[in-house]
């Protein structure tokens, strides 16, 4: 199962100097930016100095006329506004007063909880104390003025409201941590954290040439690739944890707020043991597959429902021995070493065949091109080394 949240290290920015850099930015005024945020001129000076050590670049040009945010600071705030945008609308849709009292140790805190179902095991996570973790929480609830957690028989679980805030925060984050890596990428750096999810074909049969290109322009970015079924990668997908998915594209939508882009189609092809007693006839049926024990896709994804589909239309009957595994390293070792046949990828049968121990079978599976592509959030914004990697993903030449 894929880690729900990121783990690498990034910049612990205040929600509330980022709120004071917005609104110097907007006014190009302390004074204006001092009157709107209600604090005093000096603090909304530190604030903002305070912002620009921390991602070591300036931020605003300082003249006599005023403060004027730089081009620096322009790609900065857009991504502030962003990250912003979508924890302020929770906040309105949640408590309106968390906007004003909520902090990035409270949401941090909050997040942690909802994952582990227990404060200690939160704690432990974020590296600090049970009693901080929960003072934390429970002054954000505090400030909602409404429960944000309930307590369960399975542990500690977000209400209806808490489910949304968490979420939101989690984009939050993830639109923060993006920050920090355009920032290291305007100023020649690298830093940060791309995380793939990858489906079969792709761990097998695209990336590992993609990463190996992108290394060569991006050595110092960590990337994760991680694999799991689709369901979870699309869930940690979406609320920021994985940056874009590779493999099988869905249809119709599992949901309204991802996108897809194909990147070519693949097919099924069925595979068994070089000496299967299957591998040298000519002219094979539906029937003549029915009886042999199979390993297969688990339920639900594209390859099962065509291999399912293939049974039901001609005979109704699946075979009675099926074993489920999305993993073509076991499927090649249980086909070698016994009777059973396999539906899986085309593309990465060929890698497999090539290797001389399993063979396709003579039998071509009709109606089975499926379009192999990237999955994104709605309205995500790669920055720089996320769009060259991307990139790569869409000239790899298959």
């Amino acid at each position: 199962m894929p880690a729900r949240r990121r783990q690498e290290k990034t910049l612990e920015f205040n929600l509330r100097h980022l709120r004071v850099f917005l609104s110097a930015s907007r006014n190009s005024s302390i004074t204006k930016a001092a009157e709107e945020c209600r604090l005093s001129q000096p603090a909304v000076t530190q604030a903002i100095n305070k912002l620009e050590d921390l991602l070591e670049t300036a931020l605003f040009q300082r003249s006599a006329h005023g403060v004027f945010v730089s081009q620096v600071g322009k790609v900065f705030g857009r991504r502030v506004e962003r990250a912003l945008g979508l924890i302020d609308a929770s906040f309105l849709a949640t408590a309106p007063r968390l906007q004003v009292t909520a902090t990035a140790a409270q949401l941090r805190a909050f997040v942690a909880v909802c994952d582990c179902a227990n404060f200690t095991l939160a704690a432990r996570r974020l590296g600090i104390a049970q009693p901080t973790v929960h003072r934390a929480v429970s002054q954000l609830e505090k400030e909602a003025l409404k429960p944000l957690l309930e307590r369960t028989s399975n542990g500690i679980v977000p209400s209806r409201s808490g489910q949304s805030l968490a979420r939101a925060a989690d984009l939050m984050f993830a639109e923060l941590a993006q920050a920090a890596m355009e920032m290291s990428e305007l100023k020649g750096r690298e830093s940060g954290r791309i995380v793939i999810g990858a489906m079969p074909l792709s761990r097998a049969y695209i990336l590992p040439s993609v990463v190996a290109a992108f290394r060569k322009d991006w050595p110092r970015i960590e990337l994760q690739v991680l694999d799991g079924p689709y369901d979870e990668l699309i869930r940690e997908l979406r609320r920021g944890a994985v940056d874009f998915l590779v493999g099988a594209l869905r249809n119709p939508l599992p949901i309204e707020d991802v996108e897809q882009s194909a990147l070519f189609n693949d097919s099924l092809t069925v595979m068994a043991r070089k000496d299967h007693p299957l591998a040298s006839r000519r002219g094979l049926i539906v029937d003549d597959l029915r009886s042999w024990p199979w390993v297969v896709a688990a339920r639900g994804t594209p390859t099962r429902g065509h291999f399912d589909r293939l049974f039901k239309e001609n005979g109704g009957q699946l075979p009675e021995s099926v074993v489920e595994s999305g993993s073509m390293i076991f499927a090649r070792e249980l086909l070698a070493l016994s009777d059973h046949l396999a539906c899986v990828s085309s593309l990465q049968a060929g890698r497999e065949i090539a290797a001389g121990r399993i063979v396709a079978l003579p039998f071509r599976l009709p109606d089975t091109s499926r379009p192999i592509g990237i999955t994104t959030r709605t309205g995500w914004e790669p920055t720089a080394s996320q769009k060259a990697l991307l990139a790569l993903l869409h000239r790899y030449d298959h």
